[in-house]
């Protein structure tokens, strides 16, 4: 590990020593580098993947159309993030086209991966005849895994932290202070004060925090309270969103919106949870006055499982029933 920063916190007396590269060796004869970030990104979408299986085969929908769902998802996710960024930052990259594609050099932005892999899972659900609202609400869950594990890349690269705090938890490295030093002329800009030498809220932290309890939340909501294919990933706009958009209020490398102070991600945050709280809300209250089963043929609990084979089983007794009787009416009648 060739790179690494001693990281402080104010209720801690010692440093940690943090790694920026996980691993580089010499691979017939190609120089290797395995970064922390890109490992720790690796295992939460490994996890938020294997969680999101393991509900689709629970609920009965097919693996090869998910798989179908991940491979379209996840790349125009990956797109959709770099170009939500470029697009926030277009007056730079309007005179650097070359870098446009160079991801590896940092440049990711989550809604813009967010937006753009929804697109693609409709399209893909539309074309392979797939529920999107049941599978948008196991994806949601699934993305609150792979965020608050992925945030803790952010920590390896002491990146996405906030402005400057007294509290025990506030963090500080020789890497906080030179993006704190070097960033003044953009701080005064967007009415930002920060002072490079003090500690600095980890908001990477509160993100990583929040979307892991947002997990076990949503995924008890599953389990006891879901009532309509959607309503997890309501659910989600509005618990993220809220986050989002308290977090976003304390970080330090905010994007735009060009020609104002707003914040870009904090704006769009606000914008999801009162859409989606509203959205819950009314179709709640429609639910409450008009209860019906859960849309969608890939899903059923085990309950409505057994009521659904219960009745096919009493439709084909009745129908047998009925044979019977037309066949000893008949009879009577040659009889007759």
């Amino acid at each position: 590990m060739s790179d690494f920063t001693t990281v402080y916190f104010t209720g801690i007396d010692r440093g940690f020593n943090v790694p920026s590269v996980l691993a580089d060796f010499n691979l017939f004869g190609m120089d290797i580098e395995i970064k922390c970030y890109g490992a720790i990104i690796a295992f939460g979408f490994t996890l938020a993947v294997l969680f999101g299986g393991r509900m689709a085969y629970k609920w009965k929908m097919s693996l090869d159309k998910m798989v179908d769902v991940l491979i379209y998802g996840t790349v125009a996710a990956i797109i959709g993030a770099r170009l939500y960024y470029v697009f926030s930052k277009w007056d730079y990259y309007s005179a650097h086209l070359s870098e446009i594609p160079k991801i590896w050099e940092g440049g990711l932005a989550i809604y813009g991966g967010i937006i753009a892999g929804m697109i693609a899972a409709y399209a893909v659900c539309k074309v392979r005849k797939m529920n999107f609202w049941n599978l948008i609400d196991i994806a949601c869950m699934s993305l609150l895994i792979g965020q608050g594990i992925g945030r803790w890349g952010n920590y390896c690269n002491q990146e996405a932290f906030g402005t400057n705090t007294d509290l025990p938890w506030g963090m500080w490295s020789e890497k906080v202070y030179a993006y704190l030093a070097g960033n003044q002329v953009f701080f005064d800009a967007n009415g930002i004060t920060v002072d490079p030498m003090k500690p600095v809220h980890p908001t990477f932290l509160y993100e990583s925090i929040s979307c892991l309890v947002g997990f076990v939340v949503l995924y008890v909501i599953c389990r006891k309270a879901r009532k309509f294919s959607g309503q997890i990933a309501l659910c989600y706009g509005v618990w993220y969103g809220v986050e989002r958009a308290i977090v976003e209020g304390l970080r330090t490398d905010s994007l735009y919106i060009p020609g104002t102070t707003l914040r870009t991600s904090q704006v769009l945050s606000m914008v999801i949870a009162v859409v989606c709280a509203v959205l819950l809300v009314a179709l709640l209250i429609k639910y409450i006055k008009n209860p019906k089963p859960i849309d969608g043929v890939d899903y059923f609990t085990e309950l409505e499982l057994k009521e659904k084979t219960k009745k096919k089983e009493e439709k084909a007794e009745a129908e047998i029933a009925d044979a019977d009787e037309t066949d000893v009416s008949e009879t009577e009648n040659t009889d007759l």
